[in-house]
Formats: C-alpha cells, sequence, structure tokens
C-alpha cells in the first residue's frame, strides 16, 4: 500500500520524533510504500495568502502552489498524521496544510453547493499523536482533533475508510515506561495496517 505519512512536529529531539520514526519503521517493515512528509523539514509554508484564499474555488488553477503536495495526497492509498496536540489543536504547519492542499477538487468537490468526498484514494487513515493534559481533560474540551481525523477527514476520504487514532495522553505526567508502551503499540499498529 502506498502511505502518505505527514509529520508535523519542529524539534528532531522530540517524543513526536520517536513516534514518528516508529511509524515509518513499522510501516517500511510491514512493506509499504512510505512517502514519508516532514513538513518542518521540507519547509512546508502553512500561510494560506490572499491570492490563494481569492483563488481557492478556482479548481483549474487553485493546486498550482500546493501541485507537488496534492500529488503526493492523489497518489496515496493510505494516510497517517503524525503531530502533537497543542492547545487543543494541531501545529499551525498541520493546520496550514489542510487549508492550503485540501481543496476544492482535490479533497472534496462541490455539487451544487454540495460537498463530496473526493479523496476516494486514502483507504486508510490513522492518527498518531500526543496530548499534554489527560484523556478526561481532552474530553471535558471537545477533543478536537480526535474529531478533526474521525469525522471531517474521513469525510472526504473513500467511505470505507476505518479511521485509526492512536493518543499517548497526559504527557506533561509521561514516565519511560509509558512512553516505551506507546511506542510499541504504535510500532505493532503500523506493521499490521
Amino acid at each position: 500500500m502506498r502511505v502518505l505519512v505527514l509529520y508535523a512536529h519542529p524539534d528532531p529531539d522530540s517524543f513526536g520524533a520517536a513516534l514518528h520514526r516508529a511509524v515509518v519503521k513499522g510501516l517500511e517493515e510491514a512493506g509499504h510504500e512510505v512517502d514519508d512528509c516532514d513538513l518542518n523539514a521540507e519547509g512546508f509554508d502553512p500561510v494560506l495568502s490572499r491570492e490563494g484564499r481569492v483563488g481557492y474555488h478556482d479548481v483549474a488553477s487553485n493546486t498550482l502552489p500546493v501541485a507537488g503536495y496534492v500529488e503526493r495526497l492523489r497518489a496515496a492509498e493510505a494516510l497517517v498524521l503524525c503531530f502533537p496536540v497543542w492547545n487543543f489543536g494541531y501545529p499551525a504547519i498541520l493546520k496550514g496544510f489542510f487549508d492550503r492542499v485540501f481543496l476544492p477538487g482535490v479533497s472534496f468537490k462541490l455539487d451544487d453547493g454540495k460537498v463530496r468526498p473526493n479523496l476516494w484514494n486514502i483507504r486508510r487513515l490513522v492518527a498518531v499523536t500526543t496530548y499534554g493534559g489527560s484523556r478526561w481533560r481532552a474530553f471535558l474540551m471537545g477533543d478536537p482533533p480526535r474529531k478533526v481525523v474521525c469525522r471531517a477527514v474521513r469525510a472526504v476520504c473513500h467511505p470505507r475508510a476505518r479511521p485509526l487514532y492512536l493518543a499517548h495522553y497526559d504527557m506533561n505526567r509521561a514516565t519511560a515506561g509509558s512512553r516505551d508502551a506507546f511506542l510499541a503499540r504504535v510500532s505493532k499498529k503500523m506493521r499490521t495496517l
């Protein structure tokens, strides 16, 4: 399977970077073809400019500034998001990727004002993430990142896409044991994707 890994963390020495390595290694060990997109390392520009917004609905030209990323997304059969949750949201670079690459004609089509999914090539959707706070705290806040992955992003993928959301909560009080256990869980899930 062709897997696009979208990784969003600026620190190569972080636990997020260790998760990213575990994701890629597990997928490769399972024999998947991995397109490893490290948004920070690639210098992805997350800012939707005025011109980008004005031309947002022009399907003929809206992809030109991000054509390479659109091509990579369209070539994938699975999408794995690897990111930390900051302030109950995505890092700006990942949010910017959604704003700039999940365009009309790419991730969805507008038919008489109705949104129709357009990423039928994505048959598997996975998120690997960490939260500073507890699962209970995320629940009380409505857990926006989980909802966006499991509802909004899933809604533009193949109707049978099965989302998998792997989260390590309470990183502020994590232990070496809890981190190691989560790394092992992520590795195992990637090998069986």
